[in-house]
Parts: structure tokens; sequence; C-alpha cells
């Protein structure tokens, strides 16, 4: 409490007792006990009420005991059953949760991890994957400012996402791994590695690198196969030893068919090995019989260059190369499609050349786009000229009819920058991002395709897009969401097929433990997205001929259906829309493969490691007798007593309140009870 406010205190002090003595014990005719009664109760009276005019503050502590967490998380992959280990996790999950003394001295916390991280004890052990690495993450989200020791019950292995050997840095608490499996080391045979591209071109050679591996002591000679069907088209007897323990092999295969070609790589057994799962991969590739050439052509340096060909590049079918308008047009006819970046005085020549060829383009206009000539050279579009500058912001077009364009929080892309003035087309276009201007989405578009007389063309109105890319990045650690974006749009203006009113989007072949997920998008008759369609679709294995159906489910701008349950095969596809006389059809093929049988141990070294770098200990599941009492027993974990701190004004004290009302009743009866009332 501040002086100031107990020297107010004081003062009313006083003065409630000069005026409680001069009313009862100077004016008053009463005397003796009485007197001094009143003065009393009338002091208490205006004592009180000068004290709720001052309002002092006091300080209210308040006292409780804060628990440490235990987070318990289990993998719930394939391999925790392919190890045998999926009876010992249960009794151990079982055994924590009826420990009453945990309980008492934890808040204990279950999740459940594979590819993805759930708060849950439920246990399946039914998980593709193993994303370790993104139990860290998301756990250093919650608990980083806690007490919370985790147990980490795995084996181990992981088959998806970053090392969590270095994420585990990010997590500030101590890890206890309980250890799946053991260390007994096995004789073993495997394709560690199997490198392929996913594409190749007809009549060419693909190549192929496979990595062959071997824990053993003894010499041992085996044999690597590949095979197509039931023809065998490449083989080589590769030699182990205790000192050789990996083979690398090269080979290139031929491409002479168009389509899918699926193979089957093998390292033959040896004689007492325990798991031959590992010793075979299936890769496929995609014949395709051309290549879709794309020119990025600048006169001038930028970033959007670099990564519109990084993009570009990201899918095998397609080249680009950055060019000058005169190294453009000495090689025309090598390009599918243009990209015009800022155009400046030079471009004349490359316009007309374009149009004689016929070619479809991309333009991009920036800071140093000479708006004046671009008026002149084309009469799709014009621009007002301001000779002043603005940064847009994108909003995605959800009525986009042309391609699917999935959602990729553009709203949280920085803006381009462009010219300023509106863009009047002279002929029909769509828009596939609008800009926005300080949160106002404006009806002008940013990015936006058209056809004329059977050629196609894009406009994007701003320069930057090099920082779109790179936040795509690091919105999901990976380039893939907008290189397929811009992807999808290089497509777009590479083929010549006309717009429908159901877009499919899928891929020819998923490998055995990627997502099987096929996208779809359906439009009304002006080409406007249908967001209470009803797709299906149904889907037959050429393998069984069995035939199922399934419905696709609306995810904010696209349809989507799942199918990652399905085994391994070949199926044909219809997708259709109920009430409507519109479908599409398609092949695809799903590759023999389960990542999580591919080990024979847990990862012991690293989990142990994992430990000692978070000044935890691991265990071995099945010497977990002591984890309950070294988890109570370490003071680190300790239940901890906590203050707060509350400051409460005094006329919140309602007690004050009941007080006057009391003394000035008990007065009031006195005077009324002596007649002085």
């Amino acid at each position: 409490m501040q002086t100031e406010t107990i020297t107010y205190i004081i003062i009313s002090g006083i003065i409630a007792l000069l005026l409680a003595l001069f009313q009862y014990a100077y004016k008053s005719k009463i005397k003796g006990p009485r007197s001094w009664l009143l003065s009393a109760l009338r002091f208490i009276t205006l004592f009180s009420v000068f004290l709720l005019l001052i309002n002092p503050k006091f300080d209210q502590v308040s006292y409780y005991n804060e628990k440490p967490n235990l987070v318990v998380a289990v993998d719930n992959s394939e391999s925790v059953s392919y190890l045998e280990q999926s009876q010992n996790t249960s009794q151990l999950i079982n055994s924590l949760k009826a420990n009453e003394a945990l309980n008492e001295n934890f808040n204990i916390e279950f999740y459940s991890f594979g590819k993805e991280v759930n708060a849950t004890d439920s246990l399946s052990f039914d998980e593709k994957q193993s994303n370790l690495a993104l139990v860290f993450e998301r756990l250093a989200e919650v608990y980083n400012s806690s007490i919370s020791p985790t147990l980490l019950i795995s084996d181990g292995n992981q088959t998806y996402g970053n090392d969590y050997a270095y994420l585990t840095k990010r997590y500030k608490q101590a890890v206890f791994p309980i250890i799946l499996g053991d260390t007994t080391t096995y004789t073993d045979v495997k394709i560690q590695q199997l490198n392929v591209n996913r594409y190749a071109y007809l009549k060419n050679k693909f190549p192929v690198e496979v990595i062959a591996t071997y824990n053993g002591n003894s010499t041992v000679n085996t044999q690597l196969k590949i095979t197509s069907g039931a023809t065998t088209v490449f083989s080589k007897p590769i030699t182990f030893s205790k000192t050789i323990t990996s083979q690398i092999v090269n080979l290139t295969l031929p491409a002479n068919r168009v389509g899918v070609t699926s193979y089957r790589a093998q390292v033959v057994p040896l004689n007492n090995e325990k798991n031959t799962i590992n010793n075979v991969k299936n890769f496929a590739v995609e014949v395709i019989d051309q290549k879709t050439n794309v020119a990025i052509v600048s006169d001038v340096l930028h970033p959007d260059l670099g990564a519109l060909k990084k993009s570009i590049e990201s899918n095998e079918q397609r080249n680009a190369e950055i060019l000058s308008t005169t190294e453009f047009l000495n090689k025309a006819n090598d390009f599918q499609l243009v990209i015009v970046y800022q155009p400046t005085n030079n471009f004349r020549a490359l316009f007309k050349e374009i149009d004689r060829l016929k070619l479809n383009k991309i333009v991009v206009a920036g800071t140093k786009t000479n708006w004046s000539l671009l008026n002149q050279l084309q009469a799709n579009y014009k621009q007002q000229l301001t000779n002043q500058t603005e940064e847009y912001q994108p909003t995605l077009n959800q009525n986009y009819a042309t391609f699917i364009v999935d959602n990729l929080n553009f709203g949280e892309f920085p803006p381009l920058k462009a010219e300023f003035g509106e863009t009047i087309f002279s002929i029909p276009f769509e828009t596939i991002l609008y800009k926005t201007i300080n949160g106002t989405q404006i009806e002008e578009p940013l990015i936006s395709t058209f056809e004329i007389n059977d050629r196609r063309e894009a406009l994007i109105l701003g320069e930057g897009i090099w920082r779109w890319r790179a936040q795509a990045f690091l919105n999901e650690n990976s380039f893939n969401s907008f290189d397929n974006f811009i992807g999808k749009l290089v497509q777009y203006l590479s083929t010549s097929q006309r717009r429908t009113r159901l877009n499919v989007n899928y891929e020819s072949f998923y490998n055995g433990n990627d997502n099987v997920k096929i996208t779809a998008q359906f439009f009304n008759k002006n080409y406007e997205f249908e967001d209470n369609a009803s797709l299906n679709i149904t889907l037959k294995s050429k393998d069984t001929d069995s035939t199922r159906s399934f419905p696709f489910v609306l995810k904010n701008t696209n349809y989507e259906v799942d199918l990652s349950g399905l085994e391994a095969g070949n199926y044909s596809f219809i997708v259709s829309v109920n009430n409507e006389n519109i479908s599409k059809s398609g092949e695809l093929k799903i590759l023999d493969y389960n990542v999580e049988q591919q080990f024979l141990n847990a990862n012991v070294t690293k989990l142990q490691s994992l430990a000692n770098s978070s000044d935890g200990q691991s265990y071995f599941i099945d010497n977990t007798a002591a984890i309950a009492n070294d988890l109570l027993n370490d003071s680190r974990f300790a239940t901890i007593q906590k203050s707060t701190k509350k400051v409460v004004p005094l006329i919140d004290w309602k007690y004050l309140l009941a007080l006057i009302a009391l003394s000035l009743a008990a007065e009031w009866f006195i005077r009324k009870y002596n007649g002085l009332i």
C-alpha cells in the first residue's frame, strides 16, 4: 500500500473521530456509556464510508500445488507388432494407468503416433509410417513451459519426416525411452535404398541405383535380380563380408512402351535369414512419349526466374530454360510454352514470333514492365498507366473452374508488387487469385487465365513469386504445394484439352506407404464450384475383379476420397456425379511395399543417445519395473507449491458494506430506544 493512501486513511480516521465526538460528546444530551457507544458506532460508519471513497487496494495471496505432467508417447506403427511387442506395450500402458502413486503425483497424458500424433491411449498398431520427429514438434508446442518428463515407448525406427535426433534439442524435457525390442544381431541382407526417377521417356534408358547392405560376420554370395512380370531384365552376383557390408549397383533399363511399368528388385535371401521381406523392393516408372519444354524469357535479373524454373522442373516431365529475348528467337521452335517475364522494349520481335508459332504463354508483369508497349503488342487486356506501384496480396477464387487449385493459405503469402491501376480485359477470362489491398479484396485479378483462338494464356500481375515459394516452405517444410500449383498452371497451358465440369486429380501409381488420395472438383453449367454435389468413385481391382464404391468428402474447395487402406495391385476407377450424366475414368497402381516390416531390431543406440542428451534414462520393455519408482524419486519432478497474488480493491469487500449497514442500524435503534428520534 502506498504512503499517500496510508496518509489519507489516517486523516479519514481523525475526521471520523472528531465528527463522532462532536455529535455525541460535545452536543449530545446523552452522557455516560451510551454516549461513548453511539460515538463508536458513528465513528465506524463515517470511517468506513471514507475508506470506500479512498478505496485502498490490498494484496491477496493464495497457494496451490502444481503436479508435473507425465507425457506418454506410444508408437502405434506396424513395426511394433512385427517385432512382437504389441502385447508388452499394452501391458505397460495398463500398468501406468493403474499405478496410484504415479496418478497421485503426475498429470498423466497419453499420445499415440504413427505418421501423425493423436492424444489417445487407444492402440491398434496398424500405422503405416513412424514420424518420431513430429512427436517432439507437437509436444514442444504444449509442454515446453512446464515440467513434463516424457516416456517414449517405441522401437526407435523412423520411416517418415526429419531425423528426430536433431529435433529433440527443441524439446526441453527429460525423455525416458522404453525400447521395444532387443539387441540381438541377426544375419541379414537387404535392399537399403533404391533410387529411380518416377518418369522416363519413350525409347530412352532410365537409371536405377540399388544400395544393398549386409549384417553378419562371414563372407556370403548372393544375387541382385530385377524382374518385370515373369521376365528378368537385370541380374548381377554380389558378395558381402564382415568388412564389405554394402554394395551399390548402378544400371540402366530401357523404356520401350508408354505407360506405367512395374519392376521388382530382389536380393536373393541367404539360407539362415530371419527377415526376407526387406530383400525385395517394388518400384514403377511411368514412360511418356514427350517432354514439355518451357522458355522463361527475361531481360532483367530477378529471383522470380530461379523460383519459376525450380517449380517447373520439380516435375521430371518438364524442362525450363532462362533465356534472353535474342536467345529465345534463335531456338523458339524447341518450346511448347513461353513465360514472358516483365516485357520491355526488346520484346516486340518475341511477341511476333510467339504469335507466328501459335505458342501458349504466361505474361508476368511487375515494376519494370513497359505497359505502354505491352498494351500495344496484344489486344486481350489493357493496363491503366499510373506510373505508381502497389502491393497486392492474393485471395483464392473458390469458383475457379478450369483446373483444381488447392488452397495454400494464399492469404498468408507476401504481397506481389505491380503497377497500380485497373487491368481491363476485352475477352472472357477466369480469375485464379484476386487482388487484396490492406485486407480488402477487390474484384480485380492478380492471376488469371483465358482462351482465345485455340490458344491459352495466363497473366500474373505482380513480381515477387519467389517469396511465395519460400513462404510455402515455411508453412509445410516443403516446396511441393507451391510447385504443384505452378505445375498445374503449366500443365493447363501446355495442353489443348477443353475444360470440363468435372476435374479429377490423381497419380498413375503410388508407393505402398503413400497416402492414396484422389481429389476432384465439380462445377455447374456456369462453371461455378458446386459445393453440395454428391460424388462417388467406383473402384475395380484388375487382379480380383472385385468392385467397391466410396463417397467423396468436401474439403475446402475440393472433393477428396482417401483410399490409403487399399491392398497393392492394379485398379481402374470411375468418378461419377449423382443426378448428372458426367463421369471421369482412369487407372492407378499401388505398389506392394511396407516400410515398417524392414526392421529386425529396435534402434537401441539412437534411443539411448536420446535419453543421455535429454538427461533421461532408457529402459528395455522387458525391464520396466523400476520406471515408476525412478520417476517418483527424481527430485526434478516433485510437486511444486505455487502462489498467486491478486490485487483486491476495498470496494469489492462486501463485509465492509455489511458493517456500515449494521452500525447505522444499531445507532438508529439505540437513539430510538432512548427517545432521541
